[in-house]
């Protein structure tokens, strides 16, 4: 990584030596997201996600206005060298918050890899074309529609994309081939047909919290390793099969009666949410033996199982590696228990006569 700006550069700019130096030191998307705001990350810890909110209220739009120059030279940072090594650049732009109803001024601005477009009026954002280096880009709280026509194939290097709360139905015309994080929490996405592995190879990390899905079929992502569905209404576990790689599957508020469709091909599977779903008793939990050797925390509370049988030992005995079940670890004294309850039912089976 270059250490040395051009004297003339930083007198021009008007920052010192060592505030340019700064800047340009340990870029990289990964140094960076350490630094972004905590509400553009999603948390793994149960009953930590927050709700999507639907936008501005009435008294608290901004004035939609058009995208000036000045606009653009007062919201960035960030200088580095560009990537053709040839001078240097600021790279990151924040235009949250500025009623914005188009973007067209910032297509010469090619060396941004970091842009904030959150909290205005936007609802094409083909002027993003050419900023063909983005790694960062994050939309939320506009009212863009439909991924046809917008500029992602374009963005070959785009590794987070976060659009939250805007007027999205479907997934047709979305591309990421480097995506590693894709964020569509609060939208009206309805199926989410097109996830495939071919166009989204490196995804890891997706979320779907508060959209009106009702089935998890369509998401053919071995890559993937955390899939937040929350605040959905899904009825049915489906296509769960392809997700090979995941770790973390979320799916608090929904309309599930079973856990039927979990799969043995789910071999890395750690951490399973269904707080707030409709499981009434322990045969709706059955399917947990197929993901048993790998889960390790397991959320049930606030659904009517829990409040009529003891569901933990009926748990420890499907799971008997679980480590925790909702907030609460498991106790030596709960384990041993299902492990003498286990032992009880085995020996039940060993006296049933053959037929």
């Amino acid at each position: 990584m270059v250490t040395t700006v051009n004297a003339a550069l930083v007198l021009l700019l008007g920052i010192d030596r060592q505030t340019a130096v700064s800047s340009i030191k340990g870029l990289t998307l990964a140094s960076w997201m350490s630094e972004v705001d905590e509400d553009a990350v999603m948390s793994d810890v149960e009953g930590q996600e927050e709700t999507p909110q639907d936008g501005l209220g009435e008294d608290e739009k901004l004035q939609v206005c058009h995208l000036t120059q000045q606009t653009i030279s007062q919201g960035l940072s960030l200088l580095c060298r560009t990537g053709n090594g040839l001078g240097y650049a600021f790279v990151k732009l924040d235009l949250k918050d500025k009623g914005l109803n188009d973007l067209a001024a910032i297509s010469s601005y090619i060396h941004l890899r970091f842009l904030d477009v959150s909290n205005n009026h936007l609802t094409d954002l083909s002027p993003l074309a050419s900023l063909i280096q983005l790694l960062w880009l994050k939309v939320d709280s506009n009212a863009v529609a439909c991924f046809k026509g917008q500029p992602f194939a374009q963005l070959i290097y785009l590794q987070w994309l976060s659009m939250a709360v805007n007027q999205l139905t479907n997934l047709d015309g979305l591309v990421g081939p480097a995506l590693e994080s894709l964020n569509l929490t609060g939208n009206s996405i309805k199926t989410v047909t097109g996830l495939q592995s071919g166009c989204f190879a490196n995804l890891v990390t997706l979320e779907l919290r508060g959209n009106h899905l009702n089935t998890t079929d369509g998401i053919n992502l071995p890559n993937l390793r955390r899939l937040y569905l929350a605040q959905n209404v899904i009825k049915c576990l489906e296509g769960l099969e392809r997700l090979e790689r995941l770790t973390t599957l979320h799916l608090r508020d929904n309309q599930l009666d079973t856990l039927d469709g979990l799969s043995p091909s789910m071999k890395c599977l750690q951490y399973l949410n269904v707080r707030g779903n409709a499981i009434l008793n322990e045969n709706a939990l059955q399917c947990l033996g197929l993901v048993s050797k790998t889960l390790r925390a397991l959320v049930l509370s606030e659904n009517p199982l829990v409040e009529t049988t003891d569901y933990r030992l009926s748990v420890l005995m499907l799971v008997p590696q679980l480590e925790r079940i909702d907030k609460d670890p498991v106790s030596p004294e709960e384990r041993t228990e299902a492990r003498e309850r286990i032992k009880v039912e085995e020996l039940k089976q060993e006296e049933i006569p053959e037929p």
